[in-house]
């Protein structure tokens, strides 16, 4: 993971159950813990920021061309697979 400098290191401290820490360092390997727990948590803000524009943009195209119902979904999906199987 390569750093810019506006992105310059910060030292934290973290609190992890034993357990976890001893599987981290058993994978991150020698010297590599605050990598691995750095790519950890970019994976994870990650996640939760494509959630939240998820939530916050949920039924902005009901109403609107191509726009398809629950029950129209259904139908087009049936559909699809049928013609797979064909």
């Amino acid at each position: 993971m390569a750093h810019s400098k506006a992105d310059e290191l910060t030292r934290t401290n973290v609190t992890l159950p034993a357990t976890l820490l001893a599987q981290v360092d058993r994978l991150a390997g020698p010297r590599g813990r605050s990598r691995y727990v750095a790519e950890a948590v970019a994976l994870r803000v990650r996640h939760d920021a494509l959630g939240a524009a998820i939530r916050e943009t949920a039924g902005a195209m009901v109403g609107r061309p191509g726009w398809m119902g629950p029950d129209e979904v259904t139908r087009w999906v049936d559909e699809l697979r049928s013609e797979e199987t064909d």
